[in-house]
């Protein structure tokens, strides 16, 4: 292949859950681009053997010609090294710093343009942040790293889901609705739309905060005092917004037909619907940041682990789609 085949970093995420499993499985298939696999080799090998998977590691150097991946063996940068041996579906928070430190690097190695994307396995973070390490997910990390505002954005084929905030307990979210945090999550999620999906003029939904977006003010007021007056002002730079609109009924096909985006306010209030609909073809994306970043649409699986009933189809939907955002 030439120099132009992309070249596609793969972080194995939590070694204890179904990172390993699904790596293993997507990668028996060929792809048009350079996969890479950041993680310890020997937790790789002792899952295959535990799978019965029969493939060879191969260490990577970012000196090396790029070469679409054939799918009869699997690249890896052993960047750091599991401190404590991996016993599928037991967590062990002294691999924690292991797994930061693997999508740490990756994430570095993507800003330096040594990768043209960002493919994640699930991590765990209940158990790095039982470890002492300060974690509150994947997209908020690569937008520290970045010095970026990330926006999560989840992807079924034409049906996109983004989010105004993230990893929040419910009882924090109406605060850090705000209008400016509103105004920047709109303008990533438009103009990735247009950069990223070709999207002339994205037609984007917005969900209320309160049931029934509000009710006029009798089930709340965020949507008069936050949400209205800033969709009016992004009106006027040109952002093709329609809302507030109730979460309750915005997720039908009469509302959804010839949209591109909806934004909803928090974390619950749109991804069970998204992932209801798509489930193991759907895709988790980070917009905002100056490396394109997919990943799977479930976590860690840990009583998976290890069994061979994990499946990887997510995982493959990730590679497509981040080919698709190069």
């Amino acid at each position: 292949m030439t120099q132009s085949t992309p070249r596609i970093a793969i972080t194995a995420g939590e070694p204890a859950g179904i990172g390993p499993d699904i790596i293993l499985a997507a990668l028996q298939q060929p792809f048009c681009a350079e996969l890479v696999v950041v993680a310890d080799p020997q937790v790789l090998q002792a899952r295959a053997d535990q799978l019965g998977v029969s493939v060879p590691f191969v260490e990577w150097h970012a000196t090396h010609a790029k070469e679409a991946h054939d799918g009869q063996r699997i690249k890896v940068w052993p960047i750091a090294k599991c401190p404590e041996s991996v016993l599928a579906g037991e967590l062990n928070p002294r691999n924690a710093a292991y797994v930061v430190e693997t999508l740490t690097q990756a994430a570095r190695a993507c800003l330096q343009g040594t990768f043209d994307a960002l493919v994640t396995a699930p991590v765990h973070k209940g158990v790095i942040n039982e470890a002492g390490v300060p974690f509150s997910g994947h997209t908020e990390l690569f937008g520290e790293l970045s010095e970026a505002h990330p926006v999560m954005m989840l992807a079924a084929g034409d049906f996109r889901v983004a989010l105004a905030t993230t990893h929040l307990p419910l009882s924090a979210v109406p605060e850090a609705v705000t209008p400016d945090v509103l105004c920047e999550v709109l303008r990533i999620l438009d103009r990735d739309l247009r950069q990223r999906y070709n999207i002339a003029r994205p037609h984007i939904l917005v969900c209320g905060l309160n049931p029934h977006a509000g009710e006029g003010g009798h089930l709340g007021r965020e949507e008069i005092e936050v949400i209205e007056p800033t969709l009016d002002r992004l009106r006027t730079e040109g952002l093709n917004l329609a809302g507030p609109l109730p979460a309750d009924t915005l997720f039908t096909p009469r509302h959804l037909e010839g949209a591109d985006a909806v934004l909803a306010m928090y974390h619950d209030q749109g991804l069970p619907v998204l992932k209801y609909a798509g489930f193991g073809r759907a895709v988790n994306i980070t917009l905002g940041l100056p490396i394109v970043r997919t990943s799977v649409d479930h976590g860690t699986a840990l009583d998976l682990a290890g069994t061979g009933r994990a499946e990887h189809g997510s995982l493959v939907e990730a590679i497509h789609q981040a080919l698709k955002m190069i």
